[in-house]
């Protein structure tokens, strides 16, 4: 497979989310709480920093849109520096990933409706980094030709993971060098054991919500599936640049829907849906504590947080 041609890749880095999961573990270790993608939880970078980096090694470093949300300022500006920031959304309020997801989609819509998107969570681990990066080049390489598509990355299982959503594959769609990318069967949110072991013997991958698409495609695919979000999205690109443009964002929050972008778009639109699987990277989704303890375990990484914290794991594993 090869591209005819190639537009500027976007990053949207999501980064609004309150991590609910780690949050004992968290006040435990600093003694007050701070969401996790401001954490350094090793080395000397937050996740958020190394997402934001990740994103600089993609496209420029102007081409990306980082949503925060709006109580987590202070924690945003020791991220931030101004020959990287890009441009930064504050997010009113956390309505869930759908919102998440298509508030700064809106924006780049507007800036450049050409536009490869790649959209990042921060809070996820990817070692080592550049295999990681390669992979995603390859997955924007893959969408010229394959423009109608969304294009997930995903992730061998290594064991029966029920917090993760899984991703059942089908037929082959084509090759990006050595990646091969499949057809999007179904998928599995949150499966019980017997759901988990059934995928697993089949092949399914682990869905990272690491996506990348043309911009007007996702917007497409937005309409088709939740026209009660985008059209309040279409109200405020209507305003961007002008005055206007922070009252009506705040407007529109005031009722707007909460919707997930996994169970509301993802899983209706398997058609149209791609998937690339991340070879040789060390994922993990460090949604949960325990494994964050385990993934440095496993690399032998000496964590930022004290020792003996690590005694206390079990009692936050269940925190929801």
């Amino acid at each position: 497979m090869k591209p005819s041609h190639s537009h500027p890749v976007w990053s949207v880095i999501l980064a609004g989310g309150e991590g609910q999961r780690t949050q004992p573990f968290i006040q435990e270790w600093l003694g007050y709480s701070k969401p996790k993608q401001y954490c350094t939880f090793v080395g000397k970078r937050s996740m958020l920093r190394h997402t934001l980096d990740r994103a600089d090694r993609l496209g420029m470093p102007h081409q990306k849109f980082t949503v925060v949300a709006e109580n987590h300022l202070p924690y945003a500006r020791e991220t931030f520096n101004k020959q990287q920031a890009g441009e930064v959304i504050l997010q009113p309020k956390n309505r869930d990933t759908a919102a998440g997801i298509f508030l700064p989609l809106t924006y780049v819509l507007t800036r450049d409706p050409n536009a490869t998107v790649v959209i990042f969570p921060s809070d996820h681990f990817v070692f080592p980094e550049d295999r990681f990066i390669e992979t995603v080049r390859r997955a924007t390489r893959a969408i010229d030709v394959l423009q109608d598509r969304v294009l997930l990355l995903g992730i061998r299982p290594t064991h029966l993971e029920l917090d993760y959503g899984w991703v059942n594959v089908g037929a082959i769609l084509g090759r990006q060098k050595n990646s091969c990318i499949r057809q999007v069967e179904s998928f599995v949110e949150k499966p019980d054991y017997l759901e988990a072991l059934h995928s697993m013997a089949n092949g399914a991958l682990w869905n990272s919500l690491v996506i990348v698409a043309k911009v007007e495609t996702l917007w497409r695919l937005g309409w088709h599936c939740i026209p009660v979000i985008m059209e309040r999205f279409e109200w405020l690109r209507k305003t961007i640049d002008t005055v206007h443009e922070r009252q009506t964002l705040h407007q529109l929050y005031q009722k707007m829907p909460m919707l997930n972008f996994s169970s509301e778009v993802l899983q209706k639109i398997p058609e149209h849906l791609g998937v690339m699987e991340l070879e040789e990277v060390l994922w993990s989704d460090w949604g949960r504590p325990e494994r964050i303890i385990e993934t440095l375990e496993m690399l032998g990484r000496k964590p930022a947080f004290p020792s003996e914290i690590l005694t206390n794991t079990t009692s936050f594993s269940t925190s929801s």
